[in-house]
């Protein structure tokens, strides 16, 4: 009985972490202010096509 205990608390301890987990991401994808890091990241497959074109 004990260990069924310990399974059932530790399912919701992890549920909760992976959740804040989420949530933390969302908050650094969407409400800090990194356009300027993902305009560039935006561009990187581009990188290699503009210097074939011009060698």
């Amino acid at each position: 009985m004990a260990i069924e205990h310990i399974f059932d608390s530790a399912s919701s301890v992890m549920t909760v972490i992976s959740f804040a987990t989420f949530v933390a991401i969302l908050v650094w994808t969407f409400w800090v202010k990194r356009d300027a890091d993902f305009a560039q990241a935006a561009q990187l497959p581009f990188a290699d096509d503009e210097e074939f074109e011009h060698g």
